[in-house]
């Protein structure tokens, strides 16, 4: 009697197979277009998210609905997996360094995780390394916020230690009657923040640095990016700067990612001062924003390199595969359905590629997809790019 399927491939379980189980914490965008550069490969892919209608649990019949915090439901969530990657850097290191201590494999590490979470923990990290950041500090109360203005000069910055994305978290400060105002919107008697210099920056830039388990590390082209209301809109890759200049700012940027021991895609911000000094702005110990152009641009996207590093499998290749191109953020207008409209009239756009995450609802300046375009300049690049952008929107109930 010939065994059927079921059962042979019970059979196969215990077996050595390159293929893997990719668990992602967390279920937004990034998990999403994690999942989608995993598929191909054959990986199968478990996502562990609060919501059941998240952009990344739409990919897969593995979706795992509950809190990652809770440790029991992590554990368990691990248990099933090869490798935990994280989606974002909001998970706590402890549970992190827990699983860890049970025996399953995390990357970026706990350890990873722990500084770079933590601001203040992540610049001291990279002054240690002997690189370039704002000046910063501590501060525990509104009276320490005044003492480091009067110090270090207004404009400042006040930016909560932990938790902060997208500019929420953040309070630009231009005089010390704004302290106590910053203070209660930051909830500074309950989470701790710090200070730091504001920076006259001429250009924001960013570079995607993949590292390995084995110290392997490949880069993407220096990026610079434009922002609306604290939130990134566009990105030019590469960026219209001196060579020279990119090298330094991958340089840089490639130090940052080994001095947080980092593994994975990371996204690396940085600031070109008007003189032409780069410092380190913060970064994101994830697949970023800045690299989605990739998915299309490049030979190998931020993501597959990423399952490639957290997996231990060689990475590919980063080179562009067209002199230019542009990523545009589709944002929200106001709060609604999540259903788009004009996606028609958007596809018609020759060489626009339509990246829409599925989310259930729209708010203002919440990100519901991206645009990206090739061309043989920048100019090319977003002309097609914002001619796509332009015909999507999404129904506004505010």
């Amino acid at each position: 009697m010939h065994e059927t399927y079921d059962q042979e491939l019970l059979q196969c379980t215990d077996r050595h197979y390159d293929s893997a189980r990719i668990g992602i914490v967390g279920g937004g965008q990034l998990a999403r277009m994690t999942a989608l550069a995993a598929l191909p490969l054959g990986c199968e892919v478990r996502i562990l998210e609060k919501n059941p209608l998240s952009p990344a649990a739409q990919l897969t019949p593995l979706a795992v609905t509950g809190d990652w915090s809770d440790a029991d439901t992590l554990r368990s969530f691990a248990e099933q997996v090869d490798v935990v990657t994280l989606e974002n850097e909001f998970v706590d290191a402890g549970a992190l360094r827990r699983l860890e201590a049970a025996g399953h494999r995390v990357f970026p590490s706990a350890a990873c995780i722990a500084v770079t979470q933590d601001k203040l923990l992540q610049k001291e990290a990279l002054v240690r390394a002997g690189l370039p950041v704002p000046r910063f500090c501590a501060v525990i109360s509104p009276e320490q916020i005044v003492e480091a203005g009067d110090r270090m000069g207004w404009p400042l910055m006040l930016k909560a230690r932990r938790n902060g994305y997208d500019g929420k978290g953040n309070f630009t400060l231009h005089s010390p009657s704004q302290v106590q105002k910053a203070w209660q919107a930051l909830h500074g008697d309950e989470q701790a923040l710090m200070v730091e210099d504001f920076c006259h920056y001429s250009k924001e830039l960013a570079v995607i640095v993949t590292r390995g388990r084995d110290g392997q590390t490949v880069t993407y082209p220096v990026v610079e990016t434009l922002q609306q209301q604290h939130v990134c809109h566009l990105v030019h890759a590469p960026a219209l700067i001196p060579q020279e200049l990119a090298a330094h700012a991958t340089q840089l940027a490639v130090r940052a990612v080994e001095a947080v021991g980092g593994v994975g895609s990371f996204g690396v911000e940085l600031f070109l001062s008007e003189a032409g000094e780069i410092a380190i702005n913060e970064l994101a110990p994830r697949v970023h924003n800045s690299g989605h152009y990739s998915i299309e641009a490049c030979v190998c996207s931020q993501f597959e390199n990423h399952l490639r590093a957290v997996l231990g499998w060689p990475l590919g290749s980063t080179r562009m595969v067209a002199p230019s191109a542009v990523m545009l953020n589709i944002l929200g207008a106001g709060r609604g359905h999540g259903r788009p409209h004009g996606l028609s009239d958007a596809l018609s756009v020759q060489g626009a590629h339509v990246h829409l995450y599925g989310k259930a609802m729209c708010g203002v300046g919440r990100k519901m997809g991206h645009i990206t375009a090739l061309g043989q300049n920048a100019q090319e690049a977003l002309s097609t790019a914002r001619q796509a952008a332009r015909a999507i929107h999404f129904e506004n109930h505010s």
